[in-house]
């Protein structure tokens, strides 16, 4: 519809035209219609002709203008109000520098204004690009956050999930069961790299991914408090980088399971939750000297060394139970190794 509008317009706009020029070359008296009796002839066939030449034009104007429309559209898509508003803004104070300086090149003999043109050009593209890939720290500067207030985000506690702890799955159960109070965030750009993992060409990777996009959507199901945001920070390429950035503008919390995320984020002064601190806080407690029977499973890495599991998991280390695996023994607690990465139980076999 919208290239039949613009052909119309430009096949009228050429019959127009092209009934001005018939009308000035009459008039001009470079050629005599009138006098041949047949003028309105001549007329008509210049109309008709420019008016071709409109279809024609119109046609191939439209179809660019719908793409390029299509393409800015697209580009705004992926871009905040505050990269719009504040790379206008770039723009505009770039042309103003450009104007108070080509007051001086424009009387450069004979380049002059080829050189203010290029400086109008250039200013205005490098002013608007530092503004909008700059645009929350120029913001700050006037004491404004446009992220801090986001619509859509009610004030109190907020927790941005990354996507470690979205596949993870645990997150889910955690939040329906309501012990994170307040927002739970997830960025959009999170999101993204869901999807990209999720078409990735490495058959483990593409199981993640959609795993990931699959609990998300559970996650969007069981809770109301889930929010997803589309702001994002083109300056940076990590997708680490981003959510800890967030965090700080939001003085959110990062819920996570990266360990490496999690100590970049503390270093940053953003609070983390790591869900495997989490689990191993809430584990069964097994205290020295304590006894109980397990199914020891296979061989340790040490020489009669046996292991066995607890049912939340936990890794019991049995001292002279390799000769016990397939079978269950009666084991006392005699240390508890407890560490980031998880716990061991040791134990010896009680006789």
């Amino acid at each position: 519809m919208f290239v039949e509008t613009v052909r119309f317009l430009f096949t009228v706009l050429g019959a127009v035209a092209g009934y001005q020029v018939a009308l000035y070359l009459e008039r001009s008296h470079q050629l005599g219609f009138s006098d041949t009796g047949y003028g309105w002839v001549a007329y008509v066939l210049a109309a008709l002709v420019c008016a071709l030449v409109g279809f024609v034009l119109g046609g191939v104007c439209g179809r660019l203008a719908l793409r390029l429309t299509a393409r800015m559209d697209a580009f705004l898509a992926r871009r905040t109000a505050a990269e719009v508003v504040v790379g206008t803004i770039g723009l505009l104070v770039g042309l103003a520098v450009a104007a108070i300086v080509s007051l001086a090149v424009y009387r450069i003999p004979h380049a002059g204004p080829y050189v203010a043109i290029l400086l109008f050009v250039g200013c205005g593209y490098a002013f608007t690009f530092l503004a909008a890939r700059k645009n929350v720290d120029i913001l700050r500067l006037v004491g404004l956050n446009p992220i801090k207030e986001h619509a859509g985000l009610r004030s109190g506690p907020r927790h941005i999930l990354d996507s470690s702890v979205i596949i993870d799955g645990r997150i889910v159960d955690i939040v329906e069961t309501g012990f994170l109070a307040g927002d739970v965030i997830v960025p959009g750009f999170v999101v993204e790299e869901l999807q990209r993992v999720a078409d990735s060409a490495d058959p483990e990777k593409r199981v993640r991914g959609r795993r990931g996009l699959d609990l998300l959507r559970k996650l969007r199901a069981v809770s109301d408090d889930v929010r997803v945001l589309d702001d994002d920070y083109s300056d940076l390429h990590g997708v680490d980088s981003k959510v800890v950035r967030l965090g700080q503008d939001l003085e959110a919390d990062v819920v996570t399971t990266d360990f490496n995320l999690a100590k970049v984020a503390e270093i940053k002064g953003v609070r983390v939750l790591n869900i495997n601190e989490l689990a191993n806080a809430v584990k069964t407690a097994v205290l020295p000297g304590e006894e109980f029977e397990v199914k020891v499973l296979r061989e340790g890495r040490e020489a009669e060394q046996g292991v066995a599991y607890l049912d939340d998991g936990t890794m019991v280390v049995i001292e002279d139970g390799r000769r016990l695996v397939g079978g269950t023994a009666r084991v006392q607690v005699q240390s508890v190794l407890q560490n980031p990465a998880g716990k061991m139980v040791f134990t010896r076999v009680v006789r």
